[in-house]
């Protein structure tokens, strides 16, 4: 599997990542299958494994920590902190002590001593930068986090994280994680320039869309167990007007992957690895057979005339849901 560098952090992982938020009631209560979930992922050269605290309320990560034994020195492991635990406005934020907390709980779900990828999930506006880039370098030199990064900030926000730490001396963050798929484009027009600058490393979410990019709501291959119609969110609930967009831009991209004999899901995901800025992709499956099926499709690089035929469905810079923004 290919491989490339996590920013200026000399970091080196797979350009296709694991995430783990349907390990649990969020996605999957079988247990035993995401332990193998995990497994055929290592088995198949995936290195970059992300997380976070919030999901299912901490039983992704103990789930995550438990099939890691005896696995952890293969992966780069990645977590977040800094939404609401359990719907808690008190157990969430980026504020030094809370920040100190989150950390401690996450090393003790996943039974590790130190995190290679500690994530703010959210940025906190009413936490001053300064204070919490002063937590992270603490967990830094007790040695519990070796990087931190962001997640779904804005560029000025990006550009803040990392213009403060510089004024403080700080250790640099690593990488942002933002939304990013062929349906959901709204980092193009400053988020990339922004990591650009900052030499960050780009780990985005959702390349296929909440499935989406799979071809599930696609008529009869319309999936009623599957995320989108699970969790009305940002991926839509099927009244919305977006519904309809998404459904005649996904079929106008099913056409052009033919053409370029690729699948959906190869289209994709050689879709957001093809811009050089952005390091690894997350795919989120909810089944072993859906990660097979995902590992089996490969990442095949766009073809020549592919994301200029992709440019005259959804513009560059344009979420077809401006909730897909995060």
């Amino acid at each position: 599997m290919d491989t490339r560098t996590l920013g200026h952090s000399g970091i080196e992982v797979t350009t296709v990542a694991l995430g783990t938020m349907m390990f649990g009631a969020w996605g999957n209560t079988d247990v035993d299958e995401c332990h193998r979930m995990l497994h055929h992922a290592i088995d198949a050269g995936i290195t970059l494994i992300d997380c976070a605290d919030m999901y299912d309320n901490g039983v992704s990560e103990e789930i995550l920590g438990d099939a890691l034994r005896g696995h952890r020195d293969r992966v780069v492991l990645a977590t977040k902190c800094g939404n609401p635990m359990g719907g808690d406005m008190s157990k969430s934020g980026l504020s030094a002590s809370w920040v100190t907390q989150a950390c401690d709980d996450s090393l003790r779900r996943l039974g590790v001593d130190h995190i290679d990828l500690y994530q703010m999930h959210r940025p906190d506006p009413n936490t001053p930068y300064e204070e919490t880039l002063g937590a992270f370098q603490a967990l830094i030199a007790a040695g519990k986090i070796g990087a931190y990064g962001t997640s779904t900030f804005s560029p000025e926000q990006i550009a803040g994280v990392h213009d403060t730490a510089i004024a403080l001396g700080m250790q640099l963050p690593t990488s942002e994680q933002p939304p990013y798929s062929a349906l959901a484009r709204g980092i193009e027009t400053a988020v990339l320039s922004a990591c650009r600058a900052n030499e960050l490393g780009v780990i985005v979410w959702a390349p296929l869309n909440g499935g989406w990019l799979t071809g599930k709501y696609q008529g009869a291959n319309d999936d009623p167990s599957s995320r989108a119609t699970r969790q009305g969110d940002h991926f839509d609930a099927r009244e919305a007007a977006e519904w309809n967009a998404k459904h005649d831009a996904v079929e106008a991209l099913t056409t052009i992957a033919a053409d370029a004999g690729l699948t959906l899901k190869q289209l994709a995901l050689g879709f957001v690895l093809d811009d050089p800025t952005v390091t690894s992709a997350i795919i989120g499956p909810r089944t072993l057979a859906q990660l097979e099926d995902l590992l089996a499709a490969g990442t095949p690089t766009l073809p020549a005339g592919a994301r200029d035929a992709i440019d005259a469905v959804i513009a560059p810079g344009v979420n077809l849901n401006p909730r897909d923004a995060g």
